[in-house]
């Protein structure tokens, strides 16, 4: 169990250059909390146009709720070429 002090953040490195993105500004994140002893933690979600095209779903079940319990949501890039615009971001975008 996350101690109460401790930034639960959600990562959602989505599609495209997201993820790679997402991976580098988690560095800064890192950096940026050892400096001012901010203490946190990452959950790492597969949402995204892959997912989707797999899966048929945005978001499975049970998804925003969970999300919910997250201090703060990082999302990547969001949209696939695959994919039509707007679905993705419909669904992800809560």
């Amino acid at each position: 169990m996350a101690d109460a002090s401790k930034l639960k953040i959600a990562v959602i490195g989505g599609d495209g250059t997201g993820p790679e993105v997402t991976a580098e500004a988690l560095k800064v994140l890192k950096a940026i909390a050892a400096q001012e002893g901010i203490q946190y933690e990452t959950t790492d979600f597969d949402f995204g146009g892959e997912r989707y095209l797999r899966t048929g779903d945005i978001l499975p079940d049970g998804a925003v709720e969970q999300l919910r319990g997250f201090d703060a949501i990082y999302l990547g890039a969001v949209g696939h070429p695959d994919v039509k615009p707007g679905i993705l971001e419909k669904g992800l975008l809560l």
